[in-house]
Order: structure tokens, then sequence, then C-alpha cells
């Protein structure tokens, strides 16, 4: 019976052996996070601006237009993820 028990907590330390030298401290830990995309603008000139002269409802009216422009956007950066540091949660 004692070579049984002794056969047994031999084993279970062998198993249980290379857990314990495995396991280390944790040093650091971070958050995968998502980095957007980013772009740069430049607009072309679609309509200049103007004023004109309408009849309304027997008056005179001078309307004003604004420029109109078209705006042009370029990848500058594609999104990505990156690591940033957090506080580690320890179950």
């Amino acid at each position: 019976m004692k070579k049984v028990l002794a056969g047994a907590i031999l084993a279970a330390s062998a198993f249980a052996a290379p857990a314990f030298a495995w396991e280390g401290q944790v040093v650091a830990c971070y958050d995968k996070v998502w980095v957007p995309a980013k772009y740069t603008t430049s607009k072309t000139l679609v309509m200049a601006a103007h004023s004109e002269w309408q009849h309304k409802h027997g008056q005179m009216i001078k309307v004003h237009y604004p420029a109109v422009y078209k705006e042009h956007k370029h990848l500058k950066t594609p999104g990505h993820y990156v690591a940033r540091k957090a506080p580690c949660v320890h179950d």
C-alpha cells in the first residue's frame, strides 16, 4: 500500500512539474486597438461664386451664389491595429 501511494505521489509530481516550470511573471499587458485610416483631402472648383439679378414679385433682387467645390479624398495611411499598454486583469 505504501508503494502504491508513493508511486502515485511520484507520478503526480512528474506530471505537475512541467506546468510549474513554465509559469512566469506578468511583466506588462497590452490591448489590441484599431486605429482608423487617415485621409488627406483636396478641393476642385466646379463653379465660381457669382451674383445675378432676378425679377421676383415685381422687384429686382440681387442673388449671390457661393462657389461650389468637389472634395477628393486620398488615403494617407490605411487602418491598422496597434498594441496599447493597459492595466493587467488578474483572474
